[in-house]
């Protein structure tokens, strides 16, 4: 394990932004204020790294960004607005006039971590896994599949089919997928990390578990002094992978390193995995170094630790550590409803599904997969909708559940995943819906089955069991179960 995996970097993305960011543009950096951070109105400069949650103009880490007198970089190459997607992680550049709460983003970047084919039995449908040009991609209830898919789920992923990965990079240098694109077969392939076992006889050196062969690139970009070291933050593109040796052939190899250095006082916010974790008030998010002994903390701050995810506001110091103000631990996303709308409260900022009343924040990313409405607000969601929802147990609200995601789409089946409330053969309780289970099939967490006596027999001996149920909503709080099983708390 390389914990230093992205220290160049908020991300593999924005490494060599972040420099200008922190330096252009704001008076000196040392007087920049930050969209989410001082909302005062007066004149700033900032930048902000994380998942588009929505758009109107574009909604990143619940924060509004106009986007009429934008630049887009997608990919490298000259973009717009209608390139980016509901999960896609970007970094806006903005400002703010004196006397305005209007932020204006000046740029938008966007750069995927790798686009290639997915390896041959690298499918692991149980852990939620596969692998991409020796990239491991992890894919949870954040991931969001584009709506090119024959089925938008991990089930219409397929070995040798060409995908776009957009996510944050682990401790470990695995990618935490926030959204996954399918790609023609002509794609060119593309990864970005970090070098190790450099040759510089035989032009070579690894990311992970890919080789990269850049003796013939026509290419080699920004290094400095023209030498590619271990430890350079490097994109490499190439056209030929050869799967048996997992080696990419390059045709060009990019220099992407530059730490943010002397912009003491410039003020960040980093949407990120937690890369290194000493203590609560000492870690790394995505590699960059965070003080948070003075910070303000939200969200379930008992998990806080290696891999978790976070929003880290604060500015920069002297020693370019982030000292932050404010530490958002992003709540765990195990609530899972696919089921029609009963009703919808625009206002209230809820909806209720199954009988079960959910909240949308500023944080929720919201993408209508039926009609394509963008922006896609509660205002748009009608009874009768089916939405895909994930999201946890609401504390501190009237609301039950408060989602981290929404999808309008056309699923025909209902779904629920949590934690059980009451057990007694042949029903289950979840969040006040009943689930009548005298015709389903057992499941364990692996997807093997199981006898009925031994489901129940498990459900009396562990408390809070996490489940999930797919069948037919029969009820405003009931369904007939065809299939039950248990899941893992991850």
């Amino acid at each position: 394990m390389n914990t230093q995996t992205p220290l160049r970097a908020l991300s593999l993305l924005c490494a060599t932004l972040l420099t200008i960011a922190c330096s252009g543009g704001g008076g000196g950096g040392g007087s920049a204020d930050f969209a989410g951070i001082d909302r005062t109105g007066g004149p700033a400069f900032g930048f902000a790294f994380g998942t588009v949650t929505g758009f109107g103009s574009i909604i990143v880490n619940g924060v509004h960004y106009e986007t009429d007198s934008s630049t887009f970089e997608i990919d490298d190459s000259p973009g717009s607005q209608d390139d980016l997607s509901v999960g896609d992680v970007v970094l806006v550049e903005a400002t703010r006039s004196s006397g305005s709460t209007t932020w204006n983003a000046t740029s938008v970047t966007f750069d995927d971590n790798v686009e290639g084919p997915i390896a041959a039995g690298s499918l692991d449908a149980t852990a939620g896994t596969f692998v991409v040009l020796g990239q491991t991609i992890i894919t949870n209830a954040d991931t969001s599949y584009d709506d090119s898919f024959a089925n938008p789920s991990f089930a219409g992923l397929s070995a040798g089919q060409i995908v776009e990965i957009s996510g944050f990079v682990n401790a470990d240098g695995a990618i935490v997928a926030t959204r996954i694109e399918p790609k023609p077969l002509s794609t060119e392939f593309e990864v970005t990390g970090l070098v190790s076992a450099h040759n510089s006889g035989a032009m070579t050196f690894m990311i992970n578990a890919l080789v990269v062969d850049y003796s013939s690139a026509a290419s080699i970009r920004d290094f400095p002094g023209g030498v590619i070291n271990d430890g350079d933050l490097v994109e490499v593109k190439g056209t030929a992978f050869d799967a048996g040796s997992t080696t990419l052939t390059a045709t060009d190899v990019e220099f992407k390193g530059g730490q943010i250095q002397g912009n003491a006082g410039a003020r960040v916010e980093i949407e990120g995995l937690i890369t290194r974790f000493a203590s609560q008030s000492n870690f790394d998010v995505s590699g960059v170094t965070v003080d948070a002994s003075n910070a303000t903390f939200e969200g379930d701050v008992g998990n806080l630790g290696l891999n978790v995810k976070v929003e880290v506001e604060g500015s920069l110091n002297d020693n370019d550590v982030l000292v932050a103000t404010k530490v958002d631990v992003r709540r765990a996303k195990l609530i899972r409803v696919e089921a029609a709308v009963d009703s919808v409260d625009p206002s209230g900022n809820t909806f209720v599904t199954l009988g079960i009343t959910v909240e949308v924040d500023a944080l929720t990313r919201m993408e209508d997969k039926d009609f394509d409405v963008e922006p896609f607000t509660l205002g748009d969601l009608n009874p009768g909708d089916v939405v895909r929802m994930r999201g946890s147990e609401s504390s501190g609200s009237t609301a039950d559940v408060l989602a981290t995601l929404l999808e309008r789409d056309d699923r025909s089946d209902t779904e629920l995943q949590g934690f059980v409330d009451t057990a007694a053969d042949p029903l289950i309780t979840i969040l006040g819906v009943q689930i009548d289970t005298s015709g389903a099939v057992f499941r364990d967490e692996n997807d093997a089955p199981m006898t009925r006596q031994t489901f129940f027999n498990r459900l009396v001996s562990e408390s809070n069991a996490l489940i999930k149920a797919v069948g037919q909503e029969v009820g405003v709080t009931a369904i007939d179960a065809d299939e039950v099983e248990f899941e893992i708390e991850f």
